[in-house]
């Protein structure tokens, strides 16, 4: 094998690793903000029981499970957007490191 295709097939081998230590690293923090996610959405999901089995009237029991649909549409819209960014930033990230791959690739003679 000559010298340039052991440099380049080493860069490749850089590039991946980079990419999955990327990958990696934001796949990590799409997994902890769905955690977090999904541990909040049971706390009120409780709170909002509680509140309900509280409620005096059938008003007040209407108001209580109208402000928690409302909040719980909200935090679903919130978080989905969040969870979107993160997976682009996965893609930009995971993709970066073969930016200009092709343009390096030795040429064959």
């Amino acid at each position: 094998m000559s010298d340039p295709m052991q440099k380049f097939g080493k860069e490749g081998m850089d590039m991946a690793m980079a990419s999955f230590n990327s990958w990696s690293k934001n796949a990590q923090a799409i997994a902890t903000e769905l955690a977090d996610y999904s541990k909040k959405y049971f706390e009120d999901s409780a709170a909002a029981m509680e509140k309900l089995m509280g409620a005096k009237s059938l008003e007040t029991a209407m108001a209580v499970q109208s402000e928690y649909l409302k909040s719980s549409y909200e935090d679903f819209v919130a978080q989905s957007t969040k969870i979107g960014e993160l997976y682009a930033s996965l893609a930009k990230e995971a993709y970066k490191p073969f930016e200009g791959m092709l343009g390096k690739m030795p040429t064959m003679k």
